[in-house]
């Protein structure tokens, strides 16, 4: 059994979606980090960025292990569902780097695109717009890898996890402000609906019910 600590995040979500993918048995625990309940003694031994996901694998190698950050968690879970992530050569470069894309990148970029137009106590036009235009930049890299192949690494895979939830909430956003950057993201549009029907994706999406 794995315990399971989110929220209502894509960074949360991109777990979910691979466990629920994978079939792992796990357990949800909401952190809300609306409260600060991500500060918390008992998580932070879990968590000590203060950050969810995080997870408790009670089956892991030599007893219960703790992992945390949502690329680690991804290729963690993947190597033990033995799904989602080959095992080596160039096919498993490919999902690595399309993952470290979404961790380094088009992650941080629209968290903080959203941080400053929504949430930050003075609205700075010139850090609005530098992260909307760095989020519209990277949906076009996207968009292009998309352009001749069904997902993002080839065979579906955790960059496609780990990206989706992220550009689910703000690709509608970031092609109205930006659309001379982004252009049409056809390829996107479809890549989008095409992992979205799957159901354990809605699943995962779903996580935490709160």
């Amino acid at each position: 059994m794995i315990d399971f600590y989110t929220w209502t995040t894509p960074n949360g979500r991109k777990v979910s979606i691979l466990l629920e993918e994978a079939g792992l048995p796990y357990t949800v625990h909401p952190v809300d980090i609306g409260n600060g309940a991500q500060f918390e003694p008992a998580f932070l031994k879990i968590s000590p960025n203060n950050r969810i996901p995080a997870i408790v694998d009670h089956e892991g190698e030599g007893g219960p292990v703790s992992v945390f950050e949502s690329g680690a968690i991804l290729i963690y879970l993947a190597e033990k569902a033995g799904q989602f992530l080959p095992a080596q050569g160039v096919a498993r470069a490919k999902v690595l780097e399309w993952l470290m894309w979404q961790v380094g990148g088009i992650g941080p970029m629209m968290g903080q695109a959203s941080h400053f137009a929504n949430a930050a106590p003075e609205q700075i036009p010139y850090a609005i717009n530098r992260y909307i235009e760095e989020s519209a930049r990277l949906i076009g890299i996207l968009d292009k890898q998309l352009a001749d192949q069904e997902f993002v690494a080839g065979a579906y895979s955790i960059a496609d996890m780990a990206i989706y939830p992220w550009v689910a909430v703000g690709f509608e956003l970031i092609r109205s402000a930006k659309p001379e950057i982004v252009g049409e993201g056809a390829h996107t549009e479809r890549w989008l609906r095409t992992v979205a029907d799957r159901p354990a994706v809605a699943a995962g999406m779903a996580v935490p019910a709160v």
